[in-house]
């Protein structure tokens, strides 16, 4: 199944001139553990709810003079649309990442996430289930 129908088009993003405080303000009110940073529509980084707790939190920075580049991963992994679940999650594992921009050459148009994929699966088992109890004796 190509990922482009499990991923989310509603992506949430953002300049790299983003102050943080502004990023944190955005994940709590969309509900999200990260905003992707775009140059126009091309994604150049990733900013998490991790990376706000480490990189600034953490580090002990004041969040005041930070924006989404000082503390952004800019070696972003992403996917094409057509790119398989197990294609995904392959990247994702190698990359030790949770979440996965999906873009259409340049261009930003998704993303998926690890609890996405989690979520698919679990529908899964629950199809599979079904199939066993419909099949088996009753006892």
């Amino acid at each position: 199944m190509p990922i482009e129908n499990l991923a989310r088009s509603d992506t949430v993003s953002t300049a790299p001139e983003t102050p943080v405080t502004e990023l944190a303000a955005t994940m709590d009110a969309e509900n999200v553990g990260s905003v992707v940073i775009t140059d126009d529509e091309t994604p150049v980084g990733i900013v998490t709810d991790r990376d706000l707790t480490v990189r600034v939190l953490g580090a002990e920075i004041d969040p005041a003079g930070q924006t989404a580049e000082d503390v952004m991963t800019d070696d972003l992994c992403t996917a094409e649309p057509d790119a398989g679940f197990y294609e995904a999650a392959t990247l994702m594992a190698d990359h030790g990442i949770r979440r996965l921009p999906i873009c259409e050459g340049d261009t930003l148009v998704g993303i998926i996430t690890a609890d996405d994929m989690t979520e698919l699966l679990a529908d899964e088992h629950q199809h599979l289930g079904d199939i066993i109890r419909g099949q088996r004796p009753e006892y």
